[in-house]
C-alpha cells in the first residue's frame, strides 16, 4: 500500500528569483553607487550579473547615460579617460643614472675641447698682433723696376702690377707724367677699403719725366693700393693727373 507522500515533500521548491529588476535598480540607485563605488561586493555582483544576462536593458537603466555625463565632467576638469594611457612627460620619468653619466661625459669633453679651442684662438690671435706690430722689415735683395702709366681720366679697378710683400724685393716705381704740364706733384697713396696709407708731397718729375717712388714690398700688407697723382700749381694747389692700382700678395 503506497504512503502518502508528506505535505512538505509535496511542496517543490520555488524557482529562483531574479536578484536585481529594473524596479529594484531604480529604487535603490544602484547604476550611481556602481558608478561611485559605493557597491558592496556582493550587490557588484549581482549588477554585473543582471547587466551580463540582460544586455537588452542597459538603455533602460539609464546606464549610458550616466557613463557619458561621467565622461564629460572628466572631460570638463581636464582629466584623462579611465581607459587612456596616462602621457608621462620627460621630466616625470624616472632618471636613468646610466645615460645621465654618460651626457655628463660627453658634456664634460666638449667643454674641455672648446676650452682648448678657444686658448688655441687667443694664442694665435696674440701672435697675429705682435707681428702685426713689429711689422718686420725683411733686407731687399733684389730691386725690380716698374714703369707705368697712369690712367688719366678716374681711378681704375684693375691692378696694373702685382707685387710680392713676402719677398725681399725693393720696388723701383716709375711713373710717367711726362705727358703732364706740371713740375711738382702730390702723390696719395690709399689703401683700398681701408684708409690712406701714405702722403708724399713736392715730389718733382724726372729727365725722362717720370715720378720715382721707391719702397720695401715687406712694408705692406696685403691688398690693393691706389696712387692719385695731382699736379702742384705755383701756390701749391693740386689738380688731379692720373691713377694708378697695384696688388700686393702674401
Amino acid at each position: 500500500m503506497n504512503t502518502p507522500a508528506s505535505p512538505a515533500a509535496a511542496v517543490h521548491e520555488p524557482a529562483e528569483m531574479p536578484l536585481m529588476d529594473l524596479d529594484f535598480i531604480s529604487r535603490h540607485q544602484i547604476v550611481e553607487k556602481y558608478l561611485a563605488g559605493k557597491l558592496p561586493p556582493k550587490g557588484v555582483q549581482d549588477f554585473e550579473r543582471f547587466c551580463n544576462r540582460h544586455p537588452e536593458l542597459l538603455d533602460a537603466v539609464g546606464l549610458s547615460n550616466h557613463v557619458n555625463a561621467a565622461l564629460r565632467l572628466l572631460e570638463a576638469g581636464g582629466k584623462p579617460e579611465p581607459w587612456a594611457k596616462p602621457v608621462t612627460r620627460f621630466y616625470e620619468k624616472p632618471l636613468n643614472f646610466s645615460l645621465l653619466s654618460v651626457v655628463a661625459v660627453a658634456l664634460l669633453g666638449a667643454a674641455a675641447y672648446f676650452a682648448t679651442a678657444a686658448s688655441n684662438a687667443r694664442s694665435q690671435a696674440a701672435t697675429l698682433q705682435k707681428q702685426v706690430a713689429e711689422q718686420p722689415l725683411l733686407p731687399a735683395t733684389t730691386t725690380r723696376p716698374l714703369v707705368l702709366q697712369p690712367n688719366r681720366t678716374a681711378p681704375s679697378t684693375r691692378s696694373q702690377a702685382t707685387l710680392n710683400g713676402s719677398s725681399g724685393e725693393f720696388t723701383d716705381l716709375k711713373i710717367d707724367v711726362s705727358w703732364s704740364t706740371f713740375t711738382n706733384f702730390r702723390v696719395l697713396i690709399d689703401r683700398v677699403r681701408q684708409g690712406r696709407f701714405a702722403v708724399i708731397g713736392n715730389l718733382q718729375r724726372d729727365s725722362n719725366g717720370q715720378l720715382r717712388i721707391g719702397f720695401n714690398n715687406t712694408g705692406l700688407g696685403p691688398g690693393e693700393y691706389q696712387f692719385a697723382l695731382e699736379g702742384l700749381d705755383w701756390h701749391g694747389t693740386p689738380q688731379p693727373q692720373g691713377w694708378i692700382t697695384l696688388t700686393v700678395v702674401r
